[in-house]
C-alpha cells in the first residue's frame, strides 16, 4: 500500500513538473510566471524602493538649530570626511 502511494507521488509530481516545462517553454507564459513570482516576492518581503510611500522625510537636509544630538551627528560626520582627506593627502 505504502509503496504505491509513493509511486503514485512521484508520477503526481513528475506529471507536474513536465506539465510546469511545457507551459514554460512559451515566452509569454514565462513573462507571466515572473510576474507572479515578482508580486509574491513584494508581498512577502518590499524592497527599498517600496519605501517611497513614507517619503517624503521632513527633517532630511534641515535639521532643526535647538536639535543638538543631531546637529553634534551632523558635524562628527563632516569632520570624518574632512580628516579622511586629509590624511590622503599627507
Amino acid at each position: 500500500m505504502r509503496q504505491a502511494l509513493r509511486m503514485t507521488s512521484v508520477v503526481a509530481a513528475g506529471a507536474g513538473v513536465s506539465a510546469a516545462a511545457v507551459w514554460l517553454s512559451s515566452k509569454s507564459n514565462r513573462l507571466k510566471a515572473g510576474n507572479v513570482l515578482r508580486d509574491w516576492k513584494r508581498k512577502i518581503k518590499p524592497s527599498p524602493l517600496d519605501k517611497s510611500k513614507i517619503l517624503p522625510i521632513e527633517k532630511a537636509g534641515n535639521p532643526h538649530p535647538q536639535d543638538i544630538e543631531d546637529n553634534k551627528m551632523v558635524d562628527e560626520g563632516a569632520l570624518y570626511s574632512v580628516k579622511y582627506y586629509n590624511q590622503k593627502m599627507q
